[in-house]
């Protein structure tokens, strides 16, 4: 019972990540997609805060790695990850996006390589973010009536990804001594300063741009409390419980969510080069993974 338990917890945070997607497509129908992302994540913070004190656990940063942790994961994770994302979302649809960040699997081990020997850069490796890249040619597949469009929406996704490998290798050998809500909402808090801060310095991306109709209202509050603060609780949940490499395999069963939640309410397509692109990325993963995936549990 308890397995099947975790299948449903497991399934469940597939749908909330993947119907995301489709939120944010929905959200930046009005909305420019700085200001979007950083209200998401103002009113994100606020509820974990909240719950923080309710809760009555520990809220100050007291270590180095709480540091580090925080600003890194707020920066990164959060700020410029969700920056490019839905920045890039602007020309692809959601179920491209979420094809696209399967590469974070892939490219992380590779990206451990390069600042520690912890992580072995086998052929495996090697071949795993080849065929993840591969992937990613197949997607952008330039349209040539429509050529920068489509081209920078796959760069400005495959960055947030990046941005997010990145967040990964530098924070995996923390341990903030803080409670997990606690380095949540600080990570949020940070996230969102940071995504203030690009409103400011970027062009186009004004608060007096965005038209804040009931649709945008309800991506947003869907953002902030069942993606943001609901999701991220239930997967940190669900990583004590299955551990990273399984966990991982999310980014290949959230892109079915996308696509079909975009399909059903938005009438998006999924391309034959979409499916083609998911099918190497797939690929990469499991070529990457594969000594892990073999070890018994």
């Amino acid at each position: 019972m308890s397995r099947y338990r975790t299948a449903g917890r497991f399934l469940l945070l597939c749908a909330v990540w993947g119907t995301a997607f489709m939120a944010t497509d929905v959200g930046l129908a009005d909305l420019p997609a700085v200001p979007f992302a950083a209200v998401r994540f103002d009113v994100a913070a606020a509820l974990l805060f909240a719950a923080v004190l309710v809760s009555g656990v520990d809220v100050r940063p007291r270590t180095r790695d709480d540091y580090v942790y925080v600003l890194v994961g707020g920066a990164l994770i959060i700020g410029a990850h969700h920056a490019f994302l839905f920045a890039g979302q602007q020309y692809v649809t959601g179920g491209v996006a979420a094809v696209l960040l399967g590469l974070v699997p892939v490219v992380t081990p590779a990206l451990i390589r390069l600042v520690s020997t912890d992580e072995e850069f086998t052929s495996a490796t090697a071949l795993g973010v080849a065929l993840g890249f591969v992937g990613v040619v197949i997607i952008a597949d330039p349209d040539p009536a429509n050529l920068a469009d489509s081209v920078l929406g796959v760069a400005l996704v495959l960055a947030s990804a990046l941005a997010f490998a990145v967040a990964a290798v530098v924070t995996h050998s923390r341990s903030p001594s803080m409670p997990f809500l606690s380095t949540q909402a600080w990570m949020m808090a940070v996230g969102a300063i940071v995504l203030h801060a690009a409103v400011l310095v970027l062009p186009g991306q004004s608060f007096a741009a965005a038209t804040w109709t009931p649709s945008a209202l309800g991506a947003l509050a869907y953002l902030s409390a069942v993606a943001g603060v609901g999701g991220f609780l239930l997967y940190f949940t669900l990583l004590d419980d299955l551990g990273p490499i399984e966990m991982s395999f999310i980014e290949y069963v959230i892109p079915v969510f996308a696509a079909l939640a975009g399909w059903l309410v938005l009438g998006q397509e999924v391309t034959p080069a979409t499916v083609a692109g998911f099918v190497f990325i797939l690929a990469g993963f499991v070529a990457a993974k594969w000594r892990a995936l073999r070890r018994p549990s």
